[in-house]
């Protein structure tokens, strides 16, 4: 009798106790991974992250393009000539004009310069961006006079829609003329209270990699060969930009 209910104890303590601790380590064997054991290969998901992002961040099409240019010049208008901007109402603007992203907006005489004006950091939505920085462009810059009536005619503008800028790491001036793209990337300078930045548009003017260096350390008020301490931050970001 003793020895029967001795195998009934350890019967229900067998099935009470140690069948459920080895059913729950099976399960949070098979779960671990969510919980942040290691699991390989994430350098190479790493590596590969910025380009996903940038591929998931929305493109404006060719007519939303259009429109934005039709919007900068008509506020440049209204202000110039005193001509009333047809109001279109939110409901009908794409989604995407409303989203807070980075814009800039340029204005060229035959090919110079005349006003350059945006907002790297987003401060308000895509359309409010562009309304904004085509007042700014045009009568702010403050490297150029305000646009007159008779300039006007000869102005062409350009947009442009940036995206969120991230940080480039670099070891020496070396890594760092390694790693730019020309063509591709705008590109942010800081240090201390000197900060500036050059378009990807800007490449097509100064080509060469010290070169866009050299003036850009310049715009900053820094000297021109300050990239070459290795002690720069440095950002860079992308654009899709429309003209007229």
């Amino acid at each position: 009798m003793k020895d029967d209910m001795c195998l009934k104890t350890l019967a229900r303590f067998f099935i009470i106790c140690v069948i459920p601790f080895v059913l729950l380590w099976i399960a949070f064997s098979a779960i671990g991974p969510a919980f942040g054991q290691e699991v390989k290969g994430g350098g190479k998901d790493e590596e590969g992250g910025k380009e996903r992002a940038m591929a998931e961040i929305e493109e404006l099409t060719e007519e939303m393009g259009k429109y934005l240019l039709s919007v900068a010049r008509q506020t440049i208008e209204q202000e110039l000539f005193g001509r009333k901007k047809p109001e279109k109402p939110e409901r009908d603007l794409p989604a995407i004009f409303h989203e807070r992203r980075g814009t800039f907006v340029t204005l060229t005489i035959q090919g110079g310069l005349r006003g350059c004006i945006g907002h790297i950091i987003p401060q308000e939505s895509l359309i409010e961006g562009i309304t904004v920085n085509a007042i700014n462009a045009a009568f702010r810059d403050p490297r150029f006079r305000p646009l007159n009536r008779e300039e006007w005619k000869n102005v062409k503008i350009e947009i442009s829609i940036l995206t969120e800028p991230e940080p480039l790491s670099y070891t020496d001036a070396d890594d760092l003329l390694k790693k730019l793209r020309p063509g591709v990337d705008g590109v942010i300078i800081k240090k201390g209270r000197h900060q500036a930045t050059f378009l990807p548009q800007v490449w097509e003017q100064l080509p060469k990699k010290k070169e866009f260096l050299g003036h850009l350390c310049l715009k900053a008020g820094l000297d021109g060969n300050a990239w070459r301490q290795g002690d720069l931050e440095v950002s860079t970001y992308q654009v899709q930009a429309f003209e007229d």
